[in-house]
């Protein structure tokens, strides 16, 4: 019989519920696409010039555009990430759901984050493509691009490995159990942006060049960062099963509607 621990929701025994994993990770994932669309792309531009735009799932669109703005969504996602980071570090001590929580907001942003250096490398689109464009040796740029998308990709899958391990608790050899919190994560964002990007006024072309590739491409870090967990990551507290949140279902059912059918049709911003 598990034995359930007083008040937190979690259990010594027994199995995760799949129901609150794939609800927190639709809310981590949600704060992640209002971080990178909303934050770095729409705040940016609406502080350094442009009267009004339009924001949706996938992208930020106005009259106004720079360097600065193309890149404020990953430099928003990288400085969320960190955020996620400390706080993590200073509440080991929360519930599992939150250290869950807070360990996957972190993954989806630092892979956002770092996932777009390489992708725009590679491809030459998206927002890094629009910060090199004109730069003198554009190719030694994408080539940059793409080895600072590498190091900083695979840094980023070290600390959400240690993460998952150290501090949500997670033993190294238990692969079930790391197959089961990552793999969730990875199909719940993947479908939920999708689906928020079919409703965007800018063009259904964008589920499949900004939409995909922002999420089941650059998110693809928790299908294989079990091998590369470092193996001096050792769980900080004993392992607790994360249970049946009622209340982070309901609250992943509320914001995925207004993320899909709100901010999936575009909301215009003026300053």
């Amino acid at each position: 019989m598990a034995a359930t621990v007083g008040g937190s929701g979690s259990s010594v025994g027994g199995s995760d519920d799949l129901l609150t994993i794939c609800a927190i990770s639709l809310v981590a994932a949600i704060i992640a696409n209002v971080v990178h669309e909303g934050l770095g792309h729409a705040v940016t531009a609406l502080l350094t010039g442009t009267q009004s735009g339009v924001l949706t799932t996938v992208a930020w669109s106005s009259d106004f555009d720079s360097r600065l703005v193309a890149a404020g969504g990953t430099l928003a996602n990288l400085a969320a990430g960190v955020i996620f980071w400390f706080a993590l570090r200073r509440l080991a001590g929360a519930s599992v759901r939150l250290r869950y929580f807070l360990l996957i907001s972190l993954a989806f942003n630092l892979f956002t984050g770092t996932g777009y250096f390489f992708f725009s490398g590679v491809t030459n689109f998206g927002d890094w493509a629009l910060v090199i464009a004109g730069l003198q040796a554009h190719w030694l740029w994408r080539t940059l691009l793409v080895v600072v998308g590498i190091v900083a990709y695979y840094g980023a899958v070290l600390v959400v490995g240690t993460g998952l391990v150290r501090y949500v608790g997670v033993a190294r050899d238990d692969a079930r159990r790391l197959w089961k919190l990552t793999l969730i994560p990875y199909l719940s964002a993947t479908l939920l942006v999708c689906a928020g990007g079919l409703l965007n006024p800018l063009g259904i072309q964008l589920v499949w060049q900004s939409a995909l590739p922002g999420t089941a491409g650059a998110d693809s870090g928790l299908l294989w960062l079990k091998y590369y967990i470092p193996k001096d990551a050792i769980p900080e507290r004993g392992s607790e099963r994360i249970g049946r949140s009622y209340g982070w279902i309901a609250a992943a059912v509320a914001l995925s509607l207004v993320f899909v059918f709100v901010l999936g049709r575009g909301i215009t911003l003026h300053n």
